[in-house]
């Protein structure tokens, strides 16, 4: 089987913050998860492009060095997951990340998708009906 855990906005922030409230939460979701990897199960975490965007994080800049560090893979915003997104932000009412992240959701190609949130209500919403696993942070 193959797995993807998604990363939202707040979990991308909680990771870039040593003092964030749940960064020792979503840190410990993220080395579980490239724990797995390693031991050759089909095994990713990514984060949408707008996601990145909105939570600020800038691969180029030294603050998010220890971020980087964390084999954690961009989903682009390309034209197929643009209209899907666009579509869903419609229907759902959300912002542009949790869009692409709904994007994401629907168009991962993984027999397992979970996503490390703070809103758990925006991700069933954006999921659409595909079966997602919500941590909640």
């Amino acid at each position: 089987m193959n797995s993807i855990i998604l990363l939202d906005n707040e979990a991308v922030q909680a990771l870039a913050d040593k003092a964030h409230s749940k960064h020792r939460r979503v840190l410990n979701e993220v080395l579980v998860a490239n724990r797995r990897a390693t031991r050759a199960l089909s095994f990713g975490i990514a984060v949408p492009a707008a996601v990145r965007v909105e939570a600020g994080w800038d691969r180029t800049a030294a603050a998010w060095a220890f971020v980087n560090q964390l084999r954690i893979a961009d989903i682009p915003l390309d034209a197929r997951h643009a209209d899907a997104a666009a579509s869903i932000r419609q229907r759902a009412q959300v912002s542009v990340a949790d869009a692409h992240l709904g994007a994401a959701i629907q168009g991962a190609e993984a027999d397992h998708v979970t996503v490390i949130t703070s809103d758990p209500r925006d991700i069933q919403r954006v999921a659409e009906g595909r079966r997602v696993d919500v941590v909640a942070i």
